[in-house]
């Protein structure tokens, strides 16, 4: 159900049928905002470094950014005009799903995934076609390939899935990309890739020459504590990237954020960046095997974030009523309505206000604990 008001103009029927994408809430007491998978770290100072040299905001950012592509370039082994940057990661979907997917096109993702999946569509009349989770919370790459029809154009993987947190093997990725049509888009979203311990995991690096049609997304968002700047990029063919420009908003990277992307890749930064994260996965695993002492079937966590489910699948009788308890202790967790109820790893302090917490709701409402 949308929840647009009444429009003085006149705006398209399925866009207005569609909730907006909403960005996690701001404590307004104090306590910590879990809600949103940020990295509870503040900017390395080399970074704040590089930001407040950039005296030149009155011109435009050099749009091809060379020296950028070329260091994310080196990364994966390919040359420049195989990196494209954006506001985000999650600008390239976009852009990529509206070069791809026309109306009367459909686009496959599993569901639940990144909330925005579903509205990725919408400018371009493409239908989002949603294809349910295992019961172990991880992707159903037999159905997904079950599911695509000469209509599908894109196929967007999470890896690991956001919320739910498994990251996709690499011998399931393989088998289920020899099924996929070669002229057929695949995104290995890998947002979070920085936090995946599971040595079977799927790593884009890995596979992205062996398959054409695939684009692997990353961020400078979760790990390298950006956020707020708004710098992601793909790797692919630059045909394909080629295509998402013609659909992209022109000159949307931002000089500065471009200047503090560069001075997370210097060696030093990505030491220091390496050691927070090992910090962050090491809060991770004890938050989830915390949560799972208390009775609740807590997936495997590969992201910055751990899941609980809803009551059916092993965990919490009400996560609606779950996150409004959180709220009323200052801190703020993602709920996903009759689902599950996804929480970010923060600061340390935090660890023990959300066990006590979940402990107190499973007590009271006659949970697993």
């Amino acid at each position: 159900m949308s929840d647009h008001a009444q429009t003085p103009v006149r705006f398209r029927a399925d866009v207005l049928a569609v909730p907006a994408y909403r960005q996690g809430a701001t404590p307004t007491e104090p306590g910590y905002k879990l809600s949103s998978n940020e990295n509870p770290f503040a900017p390395l100072p080399g970074v704040l470094e590089a930001m407040t040299g950039a005296f030149d905001i009155n011109r435009y950012a050099a749009a091809a950014m060379p020296e950028l592509r070329a260091e994310i370039g080196a990364e994966f082994g390919v040359d420049p005009a195989h990196v494209h940057l954006a506001a985000g990661s999650v600008a390239i979907l976009y852009q990529l799903v509206q070069a791809a997917a026309a109306a009367g096109d459909s686009y496959l993702y599993a569901w639940p995934s990144f909330e925005a999946y579903p509205g990725l569509g919408l400018a371009s009349g493409a239908e989002p076609v949603g294809v349910p989770l295992t019961a172990e919370a991880e992707h159903d790459l037999d159905a997904m390939a079950e599911a695509i029809t000469e209509r599908t154009r894109v196929i967007l993987l999470c890896s690991p899935n956001n919320p739910t947190g498994p990251a996709l093997r690499r011998a399931d990725f393989e088998r289920f990309m020899a099924r996929v049509p070669a002229d057929t888009l695949v995104v290995l979203d890998e947002a979070y890739r920085e936090f995946v311990t599971d040595p079977e995991a799927v790593r884009g690096e890995d596979v992205l020459a062996a398959h054409p049609n695939l684009v692997v997304l990353r961020t400078f968002s979760k790990a390298y504590g950006l956020a707020g700047l708004r710098i992601g990029y793909g790797v692919g063919d630059p045909a394909i990237f080629r295509a998402a420009a013609s659909v992209a908003i022109p000159l949307s990277v931002t000089g500065i954020a471009e200047l503090a992307a560069r001075a997370s890749l210097t060696p030093e930064a990505r030491a220091a960046h390496a050691e927070r994260v090992a910090v962050l996965v090491e809060r991770r695993d004890r938050l989830a095997a915390a949560l799972r002492e208390l009775g609740l079937a807590v997936p495997d966590a590969q992201g910055n974030f751990v899941w609980i489910p809803e009551a059916e699948q092993g965990g919490v009788p009400d996560v609606l009523a779950l996150a409004a308890e959180f709220a009323e202790r200052g801190t703020l967790v993602r709920p996903f309505a009759a689902r599950g109820l996804r929480i970010s790893v923060g600061e340390e302090e935090s660890l023990p206000v959300i066990i006590d917490l979940v402990r107190a709701h499973l007590a009271q409402r006659g949970g697993v604990a």
